[in-house]
């Protein structure tokens, strides 16, 4: 069986590679091809045999199959507890048949495995905090992406955004001159209401280094002049690298490990080549993770830091508004029912259980925010986090999933869904248009600016007639 001419074992490392996949509409020959790519049994038992080390084989072993992490599972829930959906079954029976059989399965296996690796797990590592063993199927899960990555059983999009990352640095086409036009351009847009201005570009020992989603740049720009309007406000020394800007990794979700190591080089490159005194990556849950938790290991660093201090958004944001850099005028807080999306990668990955809470206790009025429940680190995935969102191939499964998220929303009240996290926001905003529940949802930063209570002295001057 060959490898076909969309759907094949290698990465794509060219802009035409890219261009030739996108012009196989929604991976319809791509997953054609896919029925008849042959299985390299004996490259997928040496790569086990080679990265599959004792803490992944440990797990697979001590699991009791007590089924405690059913319930932790929101797949399992939304998908009426079927036992197919409980996690230590979905990678016992993916992962673990693997290597039973020492890499000798079938292509129908292998996507099979596919579908339950990216349709049945968003790496959300919830499992992993009830398991009475501390065996985390997550994790695992990150590692049989990989293994399907190599022999070429991923999802067209997944394998887009890999090569995106491989041939752009960045999760879309965006040059790194598009990416400065674009955030100067859209700075311009504000310079009236905001006297001084700027974006300042590669400044070397600045306080502040900001790195952001390249969805940003493409569909959400205004995002870049909000956080220019609030380091402008707060009074931040702060700079944007011209390269190594991109802080996502779709790489990672796609399981494709050289393009991970080569994307969070770029942003560790920067970091050194403009010295600042620490990194701020923009409201992005993965983000962070691939950049500040994961990355300095794919990079080789020893002490499991990246190069300089390394923050999410909401650590800065709470950090401006306690220091009084940012003020929020008591008027124009938010008085409506309003509960607070938990970002996986940071929460329960990172422990930043009461940070975005600190924030909102400056904008919502005493007695507007409701908590979800279950909350904080043990808050449910979004439900389109590990590139469940953007896989086409499965948007039945995703709005299945989404089912868990809409009724935790529905259970507080809100009207507002604060979603600090690209994935969270998309999948909030999805799961509207699936469910229609009648809420509205946002990033912190305009929710910030609308309140601002700016200083005189930064305000437009009025000119004498």
């Amino acid at each position: 069986m060959p490898e076909g001419k969309y759907c094949n074992k290698t990465p794509i490392t060219t802009a035409e590679g890219i261009t030739d996949l996108l012009a196989d509409k929604s991976g319809a020959k791509y997953y054609e091809e896919m029925k008849s790519l042959e299985v390299d049994s004996d490259l997928l038992w040496k790569t086990i045999q080679n990265t599959c080390k004792s803490r992944i084989r440990t797990w697979l072993e001590i699991c009791a199959h007590c089924g405690m992490c059913a319930d932790s599972c929101f797949l399992y829930l939304a998908n009426d507890r079927v036992p197919e959906q409980v996690p230590a079954y979905k990678i016992q029976s993916t992962l673990g048949t693997i290597i039973k059989k020492k890499g000798k399965v079938s292509n129908k296996f292998m996507r099979d495995a596919m579908r339950v690796a990216w349709a049945q797990c968003t790496c959300c590592n919830r499992c992993g905090m009830y398991c009475p063993h501390g065996i985390d199927t997550g994790i695992m899960f990150g590692y049989l992406r990989g293994l399907l990555y190599q022999q070429g059983f991923v999802p067209w999009e997944m394998k887009i955004g890999a090569g995106m990352h491989r041939v752009y640095n960045a999760q879309m086409d965006i040059s790194s001159e598009d990416y400065v036009d674009t955030f100067e351009w859209m700075v311009e847009e504000y310079e009236d209401d905001y006297p001084g201005l700027t974006v300042p570009v590669d400044v070397e020992d600045a306080d502040i280094m900001y790195t952001v989603n390249a969805r940003e740049a493409k569909h959400y720009p205004e995002d870049l002049a909000e956080a220019a309007i609030l380091f402008h406000i707060a009074g931040e020394n702060w700079t944007i690298p011209s390269k190594g800007w991109e802080q996502t990794s779709l790489a990672m979700f796609a399981g494709d490990w050289v393009a991970c190591k080569q994307q969070v080089e770029s942003v560790y490159d920067a970091m050194e080549r403009l010295r600042p005194k620490r990194m701020i990556g923009t409201e992005c849950g993965h983000a962070h993770r691939a950049s500040v938790v994961e990355g300095p290991y794919w990079a080789g660093r020893k002490d499991g830091r990246p190069p300089v201090e390394s923050i999410h958004y909401i650590e800065w944001l709470a950090e401006a508004l306690r220091e009084g850099k940012l003020k929020i005028d008591p008027a124009k807080r938010i008085k409506q029912p309003v509960t607070l999306q938990d970002s996986c990668n940071y929460v329960r990955n990172h422990g930043l259980r009461d940070t975005a809470r600190e924030i909102l206790s400056y904008l919502v009025e005493p007695g507007y925010f409701i908590d979800m429940d279950p909350r904080k680190q043990h808050n449910f995935c979004c439900g389109g986090g590990g590139g469940f969102n953007g896989i086409g191939y499965f948007r039945k499964e995703r709005n299945v999933g989404l089912k868990v998220k809409r009724d935790q929303i529905l259970a507080t009240g809100a009207k507002l869904v604060i979603a600090p996290c690209h994935n969270c926001w998309d999948a909030i905003r999805d799961l509207e248009e699936e469910f229609e529940i009648g809420i509205k949802w946002s990033f912190l930063k305009p929710l910030v600016i609308e309140m601002l209570d700016i200083p005189d002295h930064l305000k437009p001057q009025e000119e004498d007639e």
